[in-house]
């Protein structure tokens, strides 16, 4: 279980919630409510208060890289440091079937960067963090730029990472996707977050 008490960082929080493994819990509210903040935070990304606890362990108990890899954030903007889209996963040889379930090709690793689209960027954003197996996803709009074919790939991937017993943070103004992924949801406004409530 991922329980977030008193999550304060400057422009967000108070942040509580508990989300059980094999569940998704939403995130919503306006541009710049503090969204984002709160899945950095989460993420041990930037300076916050509070505790976090993943399955009884406390988050200040780790090093940050190694909470990392435990909980795994994919921003909407997502960081490209080489020229080659291989050169950015840990494993590329074990990527293409992954790829494929997101609907990229599996000869994308052999890319140029600058060749991929924002949509293809997203996908391979997300492909890169499944790869590092983290026990929690971090989902900042994985699908705004995304059409509906591959949104929908893209969800049953999610959903598989579900039944797998995964938890994911989802950041989404999409209210469709919510009913179709989340089982909980918290709003932010002001970067003041609601009392979490059930999807139904």
């Amino acid at each position: 279980m991922l329980q977030v008490t008193d999550l304060i960082r400057a422009g967000v929080g108070p942040v509580s919630f508990g989300l059980e493994m094999g569940q998704c819990l939403a995130v919503t509210g306006p541009s710049g409510a503090g969204k984002t903040l709160l899945l950095r935070a989460i993420a041990d990304l930037d300076p916050n208060q509070g505790s976090i606890h993943l399955n009884s362990q406390e988050r200040r108990a780790l090093a940050a890289p190694q909470w990392r890899t435990k909980v795994g954030l994919v921003p909407a903007e997502t960081g490209w440091w080489a020229d080659t889209v291989a050169d950015h996963f840990s494993r590329p040889d074990d990527a293409a079937q992954l790829l494929e379930a997101l609907g990229v090709p599996g000869d994308a690793l052999n890319w140029q960067v600058q060749r991929l689209s924002t949509g293809e960027r997203h996908r391979l954003a997300i492909a890169r963090a499944l790869q590092l197996e983290p026990d929690v996803l971090l989902l900042d709009e994985p699908t705004a730029a995304l059409d509906k074919q591959a949104t929908r790939r893209v969800e049953t991937v999610l959903r598989g990472q579900l039944k797998a017993g995964k938890a994911i943070v989802l950041v989404t103004h999409d209210a469709a996707q919510l009913k179709r992924l989340a089982h909980s949801q918290i709003a932010l406004s002001g970067g003041k977050a609601s009392a979490q409530e059930p999807v139904g």
